[in-house]
């Protein structure tokens, strides 16, 4: 290796007190980092208060202006070291294959092609042009239809400004009790029955109009709708779409198809889309839940793309897209208030949901999944956290079918229309359209919380 020299006079371009030679006779990937930092420190050629010196060694020389910044670098090599042997940990074949399989199992051999995982990164550009897709839809589909329907987005009366008021809605709370309401009442100086309207106007301030949610339930039906039937399309013609047990035939060496391969970006990206938008969107009872189906949802499809559980997921998806566009469509027509066509298609919804959801996913799907693999395999890390999963999703088809159900309830004796149990509609603006004219029709027109005196009636005797 070449000879280092430095210079001893005070114009030279390394000063004595700001240098420092490092030299390393083996590759530092080749050692551990904390004995090639050990052996750096305790390095007898390193000082520095003598001129630098002649360092011969094998490898590598390195430079540095300071100790602190070669200190600095070695805790960087250790940490990449340690980040390495973490990936290496959690990546290995045991954790996510069955005894004998491997991520060698997935390599591109004889014109045959298996997912990967950069394949995933397809579903971010997916993702941004559902975006501007669904923002296009609702301008110029989705408005136009609803107005076809007669959904419009009627105007709100907004609550007129009042510190004390907005203080006590957003930090303690949106709906007062009736002392809170007398305390307030006094502190602003309103009557009572003008805090109680003030409230009630801000609160609509903040609902989404029946033209938001009839935007958004039929971009969700359109995409549902498609969805559904391209997936039939690419799963009719499959043997395991007959024979769920041949979803795991020479697993994990099946091959990908390019079917499989749009199925499953186009899903990926479109419920990311939903986690992007889901602070604009509308927010509903199960806000909670709708956040933990859809990351479930997400992780569900990553994991089943990067082991091959395509055929299998295939199938979940197909599931779950069968009934999501009826539920939407059941949404649209209830804002239009086409009153017998929304509850004979919730009625629709309702049958197909139960029988696809409490059915055939858990006594086929996850039973494919969860007990007949362990007659081919051993159990594995991977093989529990795919099933893990779904029961999650399970879970939270109980629950939601439990809401439809009692929706059913409510409107089979001959209520008029279905209400969603998920939308926050306790309290809408034909509520206080309607209290405010038995108000007006009991007191007459008020004026700053009271009553005018009306001189032109008669006196009684």
């Amino acid at each position: 290796m070449a000879e280092v020299y430095g210079a001893t006079s005070s114009s030279s371009v390394l000063n004595r007190k700001h240098w420092c030679v490092v030299s390393v006779g083996v590759c530092y990937d080749q050692l551990q980092p904390i004995h090639w930092f050990s052996s750096l420190l305790s390095h007898p050629r390193l000082s520095c208060q003598e001129p630098p010196v002649i360092v011969e060694d094998d490898m590598f020389l390195f430079l540095f202006s300071s100790m602190e910044n070669s200190l600095r670098f070695f805790v960087l090599v250790f940490c990449f070291r340690m980040l390495s042997h973490l990936s290496q940990a959690v990546w290995a074949d045991w954790i996510w294959f069955p005894e004998g399989h491997g991520w060698a199992d997935l390599t591109n051999r004889d014109g045959k092609v298996y997912p990967k995982l950069p394949d995933l990164w397809v579903s971010i550009p997916i993702t941004i042009c559902f975006l501007f897709v669904r923002q296009i839809f609702e301008r110029t589909v989705a408005s136009p239809l609803a107005s076809l329907l007669g959904v419009h987005d009627k105007k709100r009366v907004c609550a007129p400004p009042n510190p004390v008021l907005e203080a006590f809605f957003c930090r303690t709370s949106k709906h007062p009790t009736q002392t809170s309401i007398e305390s307030l009442s006094k502190k602003t100086g309103c009557s009572v029955r003008q805090v109680q309207r003030w409230f009630r106007q801000r609160r609509n301030q903040g609902r989404p109009s029946k033209l938001k949610k009839f935007q958004e339930a039929s971009w969700r039906f359109t995409f549902y709708l498609l969805a559904f039937f391209a997936g039939l399309a690419a799963l009719v013609d499959k043997p395991w779409f007959y024979d769920l047990k041949l979803m795991w035939e020479d697993f994990p060496k099946m091959p990908l198809l390019p079917s499989q391969y749009w199925y499953y970006m186009i899903e990926l990206g479109f419920y990311l889309s939903l986690v992007v938008s889901v602070a604009s969107d509308v927010k509903r009872k199960d806000f909670k839940e709708q956040v933990i189906h859809h990351v479930a949802t997400i992780a569900l499809i990553s994991f089943s793309w990067l082991v091959n559980y395509i055929r299998a997921g295939t199938l979940i998806m197909l599931v779950h897209d069968a009934s999501d566009y009826l539920m939407e469509s059941a949404k649209m027509f209830n804002y239009a208030g086409w009153r017998k066509t929304c509850n004979f298609i919730f009625t629709m919804f309702a049958v197909v949901f139960i029988i696809t959801r409490l059915v055939i996913l858990p006594f086929w799907i996850i039973h494919t999944t969860l007990v007949y693999p362990l007659s081919l395999y051993k159990p594995f890390i991977g093989f529990y956290f795919f099933n893990g999963l779904m029961c999650v999703l399970q879970v939270l088809q109980i629950f939601w079918a439990a809401l439809i159900l009692r929706m059913v309830v409510k409107f089979l004796p001959g209520n008029d229309i279905v209400q969603d149990e998920r939308s926050d509609n306790e309290e809408t603006e034909s509520d206080d359209e309607g209290e405010d004219a038995r108000e007006k029709s009991q007191n007459g027109h008020m004026q700053n919380g009271h009553t005018p005196l009306n001189n032109n009636h008669r006196k009684r005797d």
